[in-house]
């Protein structure tokens, strides 16, 4: 199965995330909003047979940061798309998209045609005047983080009724959706993207929404593209309003997503070319495989390797939260490194030698590690599983603003007081902590180990 890579890329001083896998001629993949490129990983484990599978986070989702425009249009993520694809490599692009995916691709193509050999997308929503008025502005309202954390409860309940019932805002019969859940690791998998993208995701999103749907007129020519909607998916019923297409244009309803991307996946074996890449990536943070006896992940890293220093960070934690020249990396289990297969290890060693395979590779023999926090690891780290009701995202706010005020964090007494600094309870400065303790799902165990290491 092939292996998903993470990479970084400074673009006109912007820097752009994505994940690759496989190998083959390029595919260029572009998520839905307000997602990022992790929702196609099974996707590209699956593809990356046939293709080398290239998916960016698009400006303000995942790991990307957001376009310099504080009011973008639909043009400028379809342009930061077409940048992409040139910075990375691609000649001539085959390229996938889901709905506000393919979107982006339609328009991207309208602007720079010769740029492409075909694409392939999964729904294609053309509003009508109704919807266009009802699905704008009050589906993507300004959510900004709050001193007490009341913003997440409002996350939560979003994400999870968005399966609900479309749009997420209006619930009645009418508007009940099919493939209904209330699964916490469904909803987990949208928060931990929401919390990436913040308020940003409102510019990205809403550009997609406010962005023309007219396709190529029937006499244009064009690279061939399909576009293919399952069962259940709400934009199902909007084939039939794609009206005239030009030739080589396809479009027709399926049962299943897995029939939808059968059909894709055809479609690209037809038309894709078969073009060779050489890909592109930053030199001064990224992502680095690391394979132990007992971890094999990517490690998240950032920094100067040229500093010789490397810093690791506390329980909790992670490199997004650290300052300085220093090389600073993510531990499995914390930030944007990969997780440990099953329970986190408390032996010591086995941190040690991840810690020791980042160190040799960047040529660094200077190692230095923030401070354990003060008090008992079984109470410094409560339960922060996802759950039915989204306590855990409060949960976690709740002892990031704590830990400003007293240390440990749980005892609320007068001998555990520190000095208040107001900055740090604004809920803007919470935000990266508390996103770092809902990643941090080894942080009891590695407390745990490196309470065994200072004992030696």
């Amino acid at each position: 199965m092939p292996v998903i890579t993470r990479h970084y890329l400074t673009i006109k001083g912007r820097r752009v995330h994505y994940r690759r896998a496989g190998k083959g001629p390029p595919l260029l993949m572009i998520h839905q909003s307000p997602r990022s490129s992790a929702e196609y990983e099974p996707l590209m484990r699956q593809w990356g047979e046939h293709f080398t599978c290239i998916a960016p986070d698009t400006p303000g989702f995942g790991q990307s940061d957001p376009l310099a425009d504080p009011a973008p249009e639909i043009d400028a993520y379809a342009d930061a798309i077409l940048e992409f694809a040139e910075a990375v490599g691609i000649k001539k692009i085959a390229g996938y998209g889901f709905h506000s995916g393919g979107i982006i691709l339609v328009t991207a193509l309208k602007r720079q045609m010769d740029r492409f050999a075909t694409i392939a997308i999964g729904g294609y929503a053309i509003w009508n005047d109704e919807e266009r008025v009802s699905i704008g502005p009050p589906y993507i309202p300004p959510n900004p983080p709050k001193a007490y954390g009341e913003h997440l409860v409002w996350l939560w309940n979003r994400i999870l009724e968005q399966s609900w019932y479309f749009p997420w805002f209006d619930p009645k019969d009418a508007t009940r959706m099919a493939g209904a859940h209330d699964d916490p690791a469904k909803v987990h998998a949208v928060i931990l993207e929401m919390l990436d993208s913040q308020d940003f995701y409102r510019l990205g999103y809403g550009a997609v929404l406010r962005g023309p749907r007219d396709i190529p007129a029937p006499d244009a020519v064009t690279p061939p593209v399909l576009i293919t909607a399952y069962t259940g998916d709400p934009l199902k019923t909007h084939l039939e309003r794609l009206g005239a297409m030009p030739d080589g244009w396809t479009a027709f309803g399926v049962e299943t997503p897995e029939d939808h991307h059968a059909a894709s996946l055809a479609h690209f074996k037809t038309h894709a070319p078969d073009a060779p890449v050489e890909f592109a990536q930053d030199s001064h943070q990224g992502f680095f495989p690391v394979k132990t006896q007992n971890f094999e992940g990517n490690i998240h890293w950032q920094g100067n390797p040229a500093s010789k220093k490397m810093v690791i960070h506390a329980p909790g934690r992670e490199a997004d939260l650290m300052a300085g020249d220093a090389l600073r990396i993510d531990l499995p289990g914390h930030g944007l490194s990969g997780a440990w297969p099953g329970e986190a290890p408390t032996d010591w060693a086995v941190w040690q030698a991840v810690i020791d395979a980042v160190a040799a590779h960047f040529g660094i023999s200077d190692v230095s590690h923030e401070p354990l926090p003060k008090g008992d690891p079984e109470r410094l780290y409560p339960d922060l599983t996802p759950d039915r009701f989204g306590n855990y995202l409060t949960i976690a706010w709740a002892k990031a603003r704590a830990s400003h005020i007293y240390a440990p964090w749980y005892a609320a007494s007068k001998d555990n007081a520190i000095p208040i600094d107001k900055t740090a309870l604004e809920a803007e400065q919470l935000v990266k902590e508390h996103r770092a303790l809902i990643r941090g799902t080894a942080a009891k165990a590695y407390h745990y180990a490196r309470l065994s290491m200072e004992k030696m």
